[in-house]
């Protein structure tokens, strides 16, 4: 019985989501076993193409006008930037030894690189492809967000187990804020006033007051049956009017909704397996996850938190960016 409301839940969350007016956007999700990126389109959740890339991908964003995606191809210590109009490699970027994850500034301009192997930020001038900085931070640096005002980056270290805010116009660090082990991710509420920090061993969010650099609340995870190692909260996404806070949470195959007033967990999604990275698409009406170990990525409608399809995509799909128009 169970599992026929599941279906039942799963059929008429489709049809609403069909039934409505659909915007058609393009994800990208970049497969980091096979050195490739999947293109879906979002309104028919199909593949539409694969592009071959560098090796071993894993962070992705787009720029602000659509035109070019940034691409971190890890084993080749670089960046590479791709046409969106052909989904041809047309130039790179320098990035330092093993770029893992990056953000770009609300201008448009500046990217920010985690380097995982030589433990700096480094900090990239689009338009001129130069290095303007390299910020030492902690050992194994991965979580990059930017504050909406661009004013404030940060960046987790999974080693040292810190965040580590860094004011942009100097390039200086400014405070660092002991969160749980292993920090992966970071997002600003829209607002600018927190910084959500995951931690994957920790198996917490940790709330941090953007003023005064201060934890000022840690979100749990309790799922039935589930040990609690593995829970691991990885990618942290939240919606545009500040409402709900979206976090993946790795082996545990789901994505937890969060209040973001109460910080109490509404709803848990369940996706493919391994859930790691999560992209809206511009009207807030999905959230899509890349799930590593199934191979697919899920959409899941943000008016219900039910899962819509899931779309077989690349080997161990990592990250996820959604095209802005």
């Amino acid at each position: 019985m169970r599992r026929r409301l599941c279906v039942l839940a799963g059929a008429v969350a489709m049809a609403a989501f069909l039934a409505g007016p659909a915007s058609a956007y393009m994800v990208y999700v970049s497969n980091e076993k096979d050195n490739t990126i999947t293109v879906v389109d979002s309104s028919t959740m199909q593949v539409v193409k694969t592009v071959n890339v560098g090796q071993r991908p894993r962070g992705i964003t787009i720029s602000h006008d659509g035109k070019h995606i940034y691409l971190c191809a890890s084993d080749d210590d670089t960046i590479e930037v791709i046409d969106t109009a052909t989904l041809e490699v047309v130039d790179t970027l320098p990035s330092g030894p093993d770029p893992e994850l990056f953000v770009l500034s609300p201008d448009g301009k500046t990217l920010y690189v985690a380097n995982e192997d030589d433990n700096l930020v480094t900090v990239i001038d689009i338009e001129s492809k130069k290095v303007l900085a390299e910020i030492p931070v902690g050992v194994e640096p991965e979580g990059m967000g930017v504050s909406p005002d661009g004013k404030t980056m940060v960046n987790t270290s999974e080693t040292t187990n810190m965040a580590h805010f860094i004011d942009t116009s100097t390039h200086e660090i400014t405070d660092n804020v002991l969160v749980d082990s292993r920090p992966r991710f970071v997002e600003f509420t829209p607002d600018g006033s927190q910084a959500w920090v995951s931690a994957e061993i920790g198996g917490t969010v940790s709330v941090i007051d953007n003023a005064s650099r201060e934890v000022i609340h840690k979100i749990t995870f309790e799922i039935a049956g589930l040990r609690s190692e593995s829970i691991q909260p990885v990618g942290v996404r939240i919606t545009a009017d500040g409402k709900k806070a979206y976090v993946a949470l790795g082996p545990a195959n789901r994505v937890a909704v969060v209040n973001t007033e109460t910080y109490a967990v509404e709803k848990y999604v369940l996706v493919g397996q391994r859930v790691w990275q999560l992209a809206f698409t511009p009207d807030q009406k999905t959230i899509i996850s890349t799930n590593g170990v199934s191979n697919d990525i899920t959409f899941i409608d943000v008016a219900t938190d039910e899962p819509v399809q899931s779309v077989t995509v690349g080997a161990l799909p990592w990250g996820v960016v959604v095209s802005p128009n």
